[in-house]
C-alpha cells in the first residue's frame, strides 16, 4: 500500500490500525490569500503547513468514490466565519481556483499529525452566503476535474492556437501548407521512383518532396 501515489510509509501503517482519530482539513486557494481550516480544534500542520482549527463550523459533505470513471463534487460549508474568510467570498474571483481535501491522522489526542492523505482535489464554483444574527454562513460548491473530460476543447492544431498557448513560437506557423498536401511516396509525379508532393506551391502537381521549401511564410 505505501508505494501507491501519495499515500506514505506512516500513512499506511495508521491505515492498518483498527483504532483511528482522524480530522479533515481543507486548503482553499484565493487569489490574494490561502484559508486553511480542519475540522479540529487549535493548529494542524500538515506538510510544513499550518491549518487552523474551525472544529463543528466546517461541515463536508459525503464524498463518492465509484469504480466509474465520472466527476463528483464536494460542498463545504463554513458556519460563523469571520469578515476575512467573507470577504474573500464577496470580492475574490473564486471560480475555478483549486480546493483540496485533506484527511489527516492524529495520536493521542493531540494534533500531532503521524500522516495524511489527499481525499479530494478540485476547482471552487460557486459560493451562497446566508447572513443571520448569529454569522456568516457560506456554502461552496466545487467540482472534480474529471468534469474536463465532458467539455469540448476549443483548441486546435492550427498555428493560432499555439500562439495563444506559447507566444512566440513558431512550431505550427506552417500548417496551413501541408493541411492540403498529396503525398506519393515511391514514385516521382504520376510515375517513376522517388518521392513527390501532389497540390503544393501554387497547385504545381507532381513536384520533387526535395524541392519544396516550408521555411517561407506566404
Amino acid at each position: 500500500m505505501a508505494s501507491r501515489a501519495g499515500i506514505d510509509t506512516k500513512t499506511a501503517l495508521r491505515l492498518a490500525q483498527d483504532h483511528q482519530e482522524i480530522k479533515f482539513a481543507i486548503k482553499a486557494e484565493f487569489d490574494t490569500d490561502t484559508v486553511r481550516l480542519h475540522t479540529g480544534g487549535g493548529t494542524l500542520t500538515i506538510n510544513s503547513e499550518n491549518y487552523e482549527g474551525a472544529g463543528t463550523l466546517l461541515a463536508i459533505s459525503e464524498i463518492e468514490d465509484t469504480k466509474e470513471l465520472k466527476s463528483s463534487g464536494v460542498t463545504f460549508q463554513l458556519s460563523g466565519m469571520d469578515s476575512t474568510v467573507l470577504g474573500f467570498a464577496l470580492s475574490e474571483n473564486y471560480q475555478n481556483r483549486p480546493i483540496t481535501l485533506f484527511m489527516a491522522f492524529t495520536s493521542g489526542g493531540t494534533n500531532n499529525v503521524d500522516g495524511f492523505l489527499t481525499l479530494y482535489s478540485g476547482r471552487m464554483t460557486q459560493a451562497d452566503i446566508t447572513d443571520t444574527s448569529e454569522g456568516a454562513t457560506i456554502t461552496l460548491n466545487t467540482e472534480n476535474r474529471l468534469i474536463d473530460l465532458s467539455r469540448p476543447c476549443n483548441l486546435r492544431y492550427t498555428n493560432e492556437s499555439q500562439e495563444h498557448l506559447f507566444a512566440g513560437d513558431t512550431s505550427l506557423n506552417q500548417i496551413h501548407k501541408v493541411t492540403q498536401m498529396q503525398i506519393f511516396w515511391g514514385r516521382s509525379g504520376q510515375g517513376g521512383g522517388g518521392s513527390s508532393i501532389a497540390g503544393m506551391q501554387g497547385g504545381a502537381s507532381g513536384s520533387n518532396i526535395d524541392d519544396f521549401d516550408l521555411s517561407s511564410e506566404k
